[in-house]
């Protein structure tokens, strides 16, 4: 009886037993020439993908167009596709893998829609666009990324079910028991013309930071130790299975770095850790930190063997190629040289095989999105939202205080006065003026982020604040200013620049970080460092996301499951109008020497 391989891997992920089994495939004997004095050899490509991010089509559902940037890039898995197919007809088909390293199944609206519109969890319900576009891809492998756990366990379990290949993590493990939750590996056998098949194995790793940042979905649940550690553990045990070329998907940066601080003992940016660290790997797909990487080299410290890492450009618009050369030495195979690079998915058309598979997918988001629930007085938009307080920051506050103080009201903590977070998510968000739709409101807050209150002290807010305020460059008082080069110290993202709503405060460039933040005052008096207040924050860093002082320990008043994005969309309903002139203010400004920049 053949082997069901669906169900052999969902057997595996319950036990923990992790094995994927891919066919032996065959290559053409052009493929794998012998060189030299006679020696076998055999050349192989592994393709890479990346932080998809619900990316199928070239297309922005925010503002209903093409996608495009400044640098013209293009987005989405049907590019990727057309890439894939022109490397597996240079290459052979038999002698090439294709793998991502997570963060698959959120980021857009088309994504959003098969999580909570028409869900893929429904009886009878549909196929996630993502596995119909993936699985006709024909991946082999897929790492989880933190953002697979937005919606929920179920639906990632469905999401799993609904794929042809397996979903890697050999450090997402079950609470209780501590076996892995997911297949930690695949293993696949390329056929050379020489004899013996060529084991490769594909070891995926996730973000520890899952425990943070989606702890109401996973807390108790499972549990997410370090990469190094399960790496060293999976990495001699694949060996010793025979593996002769091991590959790690490893859903995190290279940089060494945490974005959470010392919350937990595991480093987010681990991946070139890995490759210094832990024997064994020859390569490593790397995922998480949304930068290009074409070909970055580890060497590890107790081999002094040199590990390729590549990172591809997020949302599809890179493709990574490893390319392996293997010999045959005294009875095996042996990599003899690997090298990388990334292919850019703005140089071929869209794959017609996926953009015709997923057509009434993607008319039905386009549909939804294009809704209109409402209208607006004035236009605003969010261009100059990281160096002024503009109004469409300020209606994200407004509404997340608004919802809070509804929350709370009869409580114990009515009384208290609610201050409010939020930042600028996307540069381009506009809610125009006149009709306001679905997608206008989503555009300006793009994440599945719900609302939490905490309570929060005076001196704890001015801390909050000083941290933010290290989002800007130091410039002098004296020097000329361009916005273009003000913001993002220290490559701070601008999802981790906050503004708080509630207060009044000015921000001097001029001075260094850590001493930036003056004249913080409440209802026009100097904030006293024992005030108490609501804070309204999203769930992100209400965990401990961006590694802000004092608002992961504070005592949570109250929590939603409801995303915020919703919660707007609800309020405009409701409403039925937006008027800016009900809620703007500048109540921050930056300032050099008491005098304003702007």
């Amino acid at each position: 009886m053949p082997l069901n391989r669906r169900k052999f891997l969902e057997k595996s992920a319950v036990t923990g037993a992790g094995v994927a089994l891919a066919g032996a495939v065959s290559a053409p004997a052009a493929q794998a020439a012998e060189a030299g004095r006679g020696a076998k050899r055999y050349t192989f490509t592994v393709l890479g993908t990346t932080d998809l991010h619900g990316n199928v089509f070239n297309w922005d559902y925010f503002t209903d167009k093409e996608f495009d940037d400044k640098n013209h890039n293009d987005v989405g898995l049907a590019k990727v596709s057309t890439l894939v197919n022109q490397v597996r007809a240079e290459k052979g088909r038999r002698n090439t893998l294709l793998i991502d390293a997570g963060d698959t199944i959120q980021g857009t609206q088309l994504s959003y829609y098969y999580a909570k519109v028409d869900p893929i969890t429904a009886e009878g319900g549909p196929v996630h666009p993502m596995a119909q576009a993936m699985n006709a891809m024909d991946y082999d492998a897929a790492a989880l990324g933190n953002h697979e756990f937005n919606y929920g366990i179920p639906v990632l379990r469905k999401f799993e079910q609904q794929c042809d290949f397996p979903l890697l993590g050999a450090n997402a493990l079950d609470a209780k028991t501590l076996r892995p939750a997911f297949a930690p590996y695949s293993m696949h056998c390329l056929r050379t013309p020489h004899g013996r098949d060529v084991k490769v194995a594909v070891l995926g790793l996730t973000n520890p930071g899952i425990a943070i940042w989606d702890k109401a979905n996973v807390q108790g649940r499972m549990t997410f130790p370090g990469l190094e550690e399960q790496a060293a553990k999976w990495v001699p045990k694949l060996r010793s299975m025979g593996a002769d070329v091991v590959i790690v998907s490893a859903h995190s940066g290279s940089s060494g770095t945490s974005s959470y601080g010392d919350q937990l003992p595991y480093i987010e940016n681990a991946a070139a850790l890995v490759a210094e660290q832990v024997p064994g790997i020859d390569a490593i797909l790397v995922g998480h930190a949304h930068t290009e990487i074409p070909e970055y080299f580890v060497t590890n410290k107790e081999t002094g063997k040199q590990v390729v890492l590549s990172e591809p450009l997020k949302w599809g618009q890179r493709l990574t190629l490893f390319d392996f050369e293997l010999v045959w030495e005294k009875g095996c195979w042996k990599v003899e040289k690997v090298g990388a690079k990334v292919l850019n998915s703005n140089t071929v058309e869209e794959d017609p095989k996926i953009t015709q598979l997923l057509a009434d997918e993607h008319e039905k988001v386009v549909a939804y999105v294009n809704q209109v629930i409402g209208t607006n007085a004035a236009e605003m938009t969010s261009a100059e939202a990281p160096y002024k307080d503009v109004p469409i920051i300020d209606l994200i506050n407004h509404i997340q205080a608004d919802t809070v103080k509804q929350a709370l009201a009869g409580t114990e903590h009515a009384a208290l006065p609610v201050l409010s977070q939020a930042a600028c998510f996307s540069r381009s968000a506009r809610i125009p003026a006149g009709q306001v739709t679905i997608r206008d409101v989503a555009g300006l807050y793009v994440f599945e982020n719900t609302l939490e209150a905490r309570l929060m002290t005076g001196a704890q807010m001015k801390a909050y604040l000083e941290f933010s305020a290290n989002y800007y460059v130091q410039t002098a008082a004296d020097a000329p200013v361009d916005p273009a080069k003000l913001t993002n110290a220290g490559g701070t993202p601008d999802y981790n620049y906050d503004v708080v709503s509630g207060l009044s405060y000015e921000i001097d460039i001029a001075k260094p970080a850590g001493s930036r933040v003056t004249n913080v005052r409440f209802e026009g008096q100097p904030l006293a460092d024992d005030a108490k207040f609501v804070f309204a924050v999203n769930n992100y860093r209400a965990n401990g996301g961006g590694n802000f002082p004092h608002v992961a320990a504070a005592q949570v008043l109250w929590s939603n499951s409801e995303e915020i994005r919703n919660t707007m969309i609800a309020w405009v309903k409701a409403k039925g109008s937006i008027d800016p002139a009900a809620f703007a203010g500048v109540d921050w400004k930056l300032t050099r020497n008491g005098t304003p920049v702007f």
